[in-house]
C-alpha cells in the first residue's frame, strides 16, 4: 500500500532545523523578506541563509520574487501558513500539565495576522461576532458565509465575488494557536484583514505578525462586528 510517509518524514524534517523554523515562522505574517533579513532572523550567516532558502523554495514552502537586484521571500501558499498554525497549535501543548503553560507574548495573543487573516483575541473575537449575528457558520472542520454575512461584506466594500477564477477556499476554519478556538481564514478572512488594514483599524509592527488595534479600528470592530474586544 502506497503511503505518503517517506514524504511527510522528509518535510517534518526539513522544518525541524531550529533555523529555517525561525524563518517560517516570521514569515508567517504575510511579508516578504530578503536573505539577510531572515538570516538574522535565524542567527545564520547569509549564506546558511541562502542555504536554508534554497531548499524550502525547492519544496515549495517558499516563493521568491525579484524586485530589481533583490530577492524577496514569501510562503509559497496559505496551504502553507495554515500547515504552520496547525503545528504551532500542537507544539504549544504542554505534555506535563504540572508545569507551569509557556508564556505567550501579550501582544501576540491580542492581535496577530496568521499569514494574510486576522488572530489571536482579535481575529477569533471577530469570527465569534459574525457567527452569532448569523453572518457565519463555522465549526472546527468547515466554515461557509450566509447570505446575510455576504450582504454584510458587501455593505464594508468587500466585494468576495471578484476572484471567481481563485482556487482558494472562500470559507474555514483556522485554530487559533494561542486562544484554542477557530478564527475565519480563507478569501474572506483575507478580505476582513485587509479591509482593516486599509481603514486604519490595525496597523503592523516593524517586526513580528502582532498588529496594533487603533482607537478607530477599536470602535469599528466593536460597533460595525459587534466584537467582544
Amino acid at each position: 500500500m502506497q503511503t505518503v510517509a517517506p514524504e511527510l518524514a522528509e518535510l517534518a524534517g526539513l522544518i525541524a532545523d531550529p533555523g529555517r523554523a525561525s524563518i517560517l515562522s516570521r514569515l508567517m505574517d504575510g511579508r516578504p523578506q530578503t536573505a539577510s533579513e531572515l538570516a538574522l532572523v535565524a542567527g545564520v550567516t547569509p549564506q546558511t541563509a541562502s542555504w536554508h532558502l534554497s531548499r524550502m523554495v525547492e519544496r515549495a514552502l517558499l516563493k521568491v520574487e525579484r524586485r530589481g537586484p533583490r530577492r524577496f521571500y514569501r510562503l509559497a501558499t496559505p496551504l502553507v501558513a495554515q500547515m504552520l498554525e496547525g503545528m504551532m497549535t500542537v507544539a504549544a501543548i504542554d505534555p506535563q500539565p504540572s508545569r507551569p503553560p509557556p508564556r505567550i507574548d501579550p501582544e501576540m495573543r491580542r492581535a496577530r495576522t496568521c499569514y494574510d487573516h486576522l488572530a489571536g483575541e482579535l481575529g477569533v473575537a471577530v469570527t465569534d461576532a459574525m457567527r452569532d449575528r448569523g453572518h457565519l457558520n463555522l465549526d472546527h472542520e468547515a466554515g461557509e458565509l450566509t447570505a446575510c454575512g455576504c450582504a454584510f461584506l458587501g455593505d464594508l466594500g468587500i466585494d468576495l465575488r471578484s476572484p471567481a477564477r481563485s482556487r482558494r477556499i472562500l470559507c474555514r476554519p483556522c485554530l487559533d494557536w494561542s486562544e484554542r478556538r477557530p478564527h475565519l481564514a480563507g478569501r474572506a478572512g483575507a478580505a476582513v484583514a485587509d479591509l482593516a488594514l486599509q481603514r486604519d483599524w490595525i496597523r503592523r509592527r516593524p517586526q513580528g505578525r502582532s498588529v496594533e488595534i487603533t482607537d478607530a479600528g477599536l470602535l469599528a470592530f466593536r460597533n460595525l462586528f459587534g466584537a467582544r474586544i
